[in-house]
């Protein structure tokens, strides 16, 4: 075996021991994991099989590491994404909150329903933006324990972003988008 591939079969092995360490260290189930980074069961027994090679794909990588609270980088395997990142103010400041509360990633990941966790690892880890539905939001803020008033600023942020993306041109009809968001504001009573 060359030096280049033992150093290979060394990272392999890291990187499942790795996952293994925290599944045990953390007591989740592997299914639960599988349905956290958008896998199958049999997917995350790959992973961990020290036997066959360590994912490579980007969007796993940067899944397991926000579930894992860690940096992706720190797996080998991990080439950086061509695809750029969303910077999103409101997942910052929704992410600000979660860390002033204590909540692990994982902590935070199981307060919410198991259809919607692999979106809130997606949401965490840039691939997507604020969420627009209010309700949505609402139950994150609700998690973080965060008022209306201070998530609706964002929300309404992204909605301005949505409706310029959209063709709308916010200046010549700044009228009525004052309009609806006094409306949207006194409909949810901020």
């Amino acid at each position: 075996m060359t030096d280049k591939e033992h150093e290979g079969a060394l990272a392999i092995s890291n990187s499942s021991e790795r996952l293994v360490g925290f599944l045990e260290e953390t007591g989740l189930h592997k299914k639960d994991f599988a349905e956290m980074i958008g896998v199958t069961l049999s997917y995350v027994y790959s992973l961990i099989d020290n036997t066959i090679a360590f994912s490579t794909r980007i969007t796993t990588l940067e899944r397991i590491a926000v579930v894992m609270d860690i940096e992706p980088e720190d797996y080998p395997e991990y080439k950086i994404s061509e695809e750029p990142k969303i910077i999103d103010p409101g997942i910052q400041f929704l992410k600000e909150k979660q860390h002033e509360k204590g909540f692990s990633n994982l902590d935070f990941i199981k307060k919410f329903p198991r259809n919607r966790r692999v979106e809130i690892v997606d949401l965490w880890r840039g691939a997507l933006p604020l969420p627009l539905d209010w309700n949505y939001l609402y139950s994150i803020a609700q998690i973080l324990g965060i008022s209306p008033e201070e998530i609706y600023p964002y929300w309404q942020l992204r909605m301005r972003q949505y409706f310029m993306s959209g063709g709308i041109d916010l200046i010549s009809n700044a009228h009525l988008a004052d309009a609806m968001f006094n409306g949207a504001k006194s409909y949810l009573k901020i």
